[in-house]
């Protein structure tokens, strides 16, 4: 995959390694929360315990139909920073590099957030400066680029906006995305070819939907070697069986 890369994603809470192997090919990184929320993995991520996997989960509060994801609020009103901590100090007591994990759970707790874009879009930066997944990367924000519209139209316009020629894309793209919108204006679409290599975990049978704090824990700096997942052609990827 040649050219200039980019991935476009609302952030989500310490999300999987999928997101990170997003990030690790992109030569910009477009935050998307300003467009709606909708139920999903934004504001929650999985955890993998000794009781099984659990769900982490940002609180939110006076949040409305249609509501963009950087307007949502944070419910302050119950300790879910302390709680999320416990949760991770437990599950991860026993890895070797848990004293590192939560030193990156500690900074992104340690700022000021109101919006769930806030603490959702710190998690992201701090798990890439981690595994330094953010050197040959640039982080912007839609908002802040001007673009209006919707849908494939907009994506492929924010695209363009930063100059790039490739549009790289996670699987849930597949129902909806116009491809041939994009190969107009000569933008390769390419779809993440996830290679969810194992690693040492904790607690059973390997799992890789869980958040890249597992990764941390587990693996330490060394885990950057296992964020390696490549890419397919659209066409090529859409012919693979499901």
């Amino acid at each position: 995959m040649a050219g200039m890369t980019v991935v476009i994603s609302q952030s989500m809470y310490f999300p999987w390694v999928g997101l990170l192997e997003q990030i690790r090919l992109a030569d910009a990184f477009i935050h998307y929360d300003d467009v709606q929320f909708v139920r999903g993995f934004l504001n929650r991520v999985q955890v993998k315990t000794a009781q099984g996997t659990k769900w982490m989960t940002v609180p939110t509060k006076d949040r409305h139909r249609g509501q963009s994801i950087n307007n949502v609020l944070i419910d302050d009103r119950e300790p879910w920073r302390k709680t999320h901590r416990n949760l991770l100090a437990e599950a991860y007591r026993g890895a070797p590099y848990v004293r590192e994990m939560l030193d990156v759970v500690d900074h992104v707790f340690s700022q000021r957030a109101y919006y769930l874009s806030d603490v959702t879009s710190a998690s992201i930066q701090a798990l890439c400066t981690y595994f330094e997944l953010d050197r040959n990367t640039n982080f912007l924000n839609s908002e802040d680029l001007g673009v209006g519209g919707a849908s494939s139209q907009r994506l492929k316009d924010l695209t363009l906006a930063v100059q790039g020629d490739v549009y790289l894309t996670g699987h849930g793209a597949r129902n909806y995305l116009d491809h041939a919108l994009f190969e107009a204006d000569g933008i390769d679409v390419h779809y993440m070819n996830y290679e969810r290599i194992p690693y040492p975990q904790l607690h059973g049978d390997f799992t890789p939907y869980v958040t890249g704090l597992d990764l941390i824990a587990n693996c330490g700096r060394e885990g950057r070697k296992m964020i390696r997942s490549g890419s397919l052609y659209w066409r090529e990827f859409l012919n693979e069986p499901r």
